[in-house]
């Protein structure tokens, strides 16, 4: 019965994905052990250290199906280690090919092995998804190149931004971040086979010979030393996870904060049937963007946990990666969740031209003041040009009067230009600066990819 929240019936589309579910099932952890236990006699076979024939038949019944799956966890109530499924996997083979699985291996050996697996495969999603939804935001960047909004620093109205340009930083971050993973992807993807300290003392001779075949079957990097007690490729991994998760976290609550009734620039994706509250029927909630920077925020604090796994004594610590067992699926799971919905916000959400024009001009031309200053700058100085626009500004502000009515009244500005200029370094389109340029640099950046 499922129990958490990643598996419920009724919870698990909030916290996960059906295709995330399968990677880390318990078919699947079965597969990945019995995967590597099979890439080891393969190996052994080939190189001579075990019958060719007994490994032939490891190989053939290497498959989760065939395993009473619910025994293991049985089994596991005394014991953590690989144990379990070996009683489970002996049973079913055939001529004795029982006693020649696990030769001269660790516990260690294969859990880990067969967790960098799982991880791959998790990773293959992740990468593929973070892609989509870099594409995505390319997309809104390359179409709103040039539609100004209203830039903002510190929550409050800066200068004149595209809205291009937001979603160009988006996608050049979401850039950033692939090329992080993909550069994980030769350091994490080490597999193990080290025996009871990391020695191979049990396989002397053909110990290094085995492994690297055993790693080639498994598409898997050969390890230069074993890694039972290091676990930076695990940390690492984590870390990287929490650095897309706090770009996507950015993404997502920058469209959470423009959804404000009172800005509304953009809305997560709406439908007719999509309820927001049980009492006030006219909510639009952006309970997707809601949802994902919950998980987000929770994949973030699943990093310092595995950091601190990293601390493990001598030369085996169990410690270490029972951790690992948990909190690397579950940030998995929840990124996959995240991904998902992001990628659907982003080539769904819903624009507001109308209200990103309105509030261009909600301050009534105080969003100018850098413009006013730098035409002024020239003829008096910058510092001098300042403290001018700076108590017009100020005047306007309480007042709540426009700029333009200030400035009118102020002789060194209207000696200097006349109410058409004034007009023209009051209006925020012609002052979006080099946005849609960068947009550009962005877009030929990632236009081969």
């Amino acid at each position: 019965m499922p129990s958490t929240a990643i598996d419920s019936q009724i919870h698990g589309f909030l916290f996960g994905t059906d295709e995330m579910r399968n990677i880390f099932s318990d078919k699947s952890w079965v597969q990945k052990w019995l995967d590597t236990e099979a890439a080891l006699a393969k190996a052994q076979g080939e190189i001579g250290i075990i019958p060719k024939e007994k490994a032939d038949i490891i190989n053939a019944y290497a498959q989760a199906d065939r395993i009473d799956i619910p025994s293991i966890g049985e089994y596991y109530k005394s014991s953590i280690t690989i144990v379990p499924l070996l009683k489970a996997f002996k049973a079913i083979l055939p001529e004795g090919a029982g006693e020649y699985v696990h030769w001269g291996a660790t516990s260690q050996d294969i859990v880990d092995t067969g967790i960098v697996l799982l991880q791959r495969d998790a990773y293959h999603v992740i990468v593929r998804d973070m892609k989509e939804c870099q594409k995505a935001a390319l997309a809104l960047a390359k179409k709103y190149r040039d539609m100004p909004m209203a830039g903002r620093t510190h929550v409050v109205h800066a200068i004149p931004i595209t809205f291009g340009y937001k979603c160009a930083v988006w996608a050049d971050e979401l850039g950033r971040d692939i090329t992080r993973l993909k550069e994980i992807k030769e350091r994490c993807f080490v597999g193990e086979l080290a025996g009871a300290v990391g020695t191979l003392a049990s396989m002397p001779e053909k110990g290094l010979a085995v492994q690297k075949r055993m790693m080639d079957i498994l598409g898997l990097s050969v390890p230069t030393i074993a890694w039972h007690v290091a676990r930076d490729n695990q940390a690492e991994f984590c870390t990287v996870l929490a650095l897309c998760a706090g770009t996507l976290g950015r993404i997502n609550h920058e469209i959470f904060s423009l959804q404000h009734t009172e800005i509304l620039e953009l809305e997560e994706p709406f439908f007719m049937g999509k309820i927001g509250s049980s009492t006030m029927p006219h909510k639009r909630n952006p309970a997707v963007l809601e949802n994902n920077l919950a998980l987000l925020r929770n994949v973030r604090s699943i990093a310092p946990a595995i950091l601190e796994s990293m601390i493990s004594e001598n030369e085996r610590d169990w410690g270490c990666f029972l951790s690992e067992w948990e909190a690397i699926p579950r940030a998995c799971h929840l990124m996959g969740a995240v991904l998902s919905k992001t990628k659907y916000i982003l080539e769904n959400l819903i624009m507001y031209p109308k209200h990103m024009e309105r509030n261009l001009f909600i301050q009534k031309g105080l969003m100018m003041s850098e413009c006013v200053m730098m035409h002024l700058a020239p003829r008096l100085g910058r510092m001098t040009a300042h403290e001018i626009v700076y108590k017009s500004c100020m005047e306007a502000y309480e007042k709540e009067i426009p700029l333009k009515e200030v400035l009118m009244k102020t002789p060194v500005v209207t000696e200097a230009f006349t109410e058409k200029e004034i007009d023209h370094m009051l209006d925020p389109h012609h002052y979006v600066g080099l946005a849609p340029a960068f947009v550009d640099r962005v877009m030929k950046k990632y236009a081969a990819e």
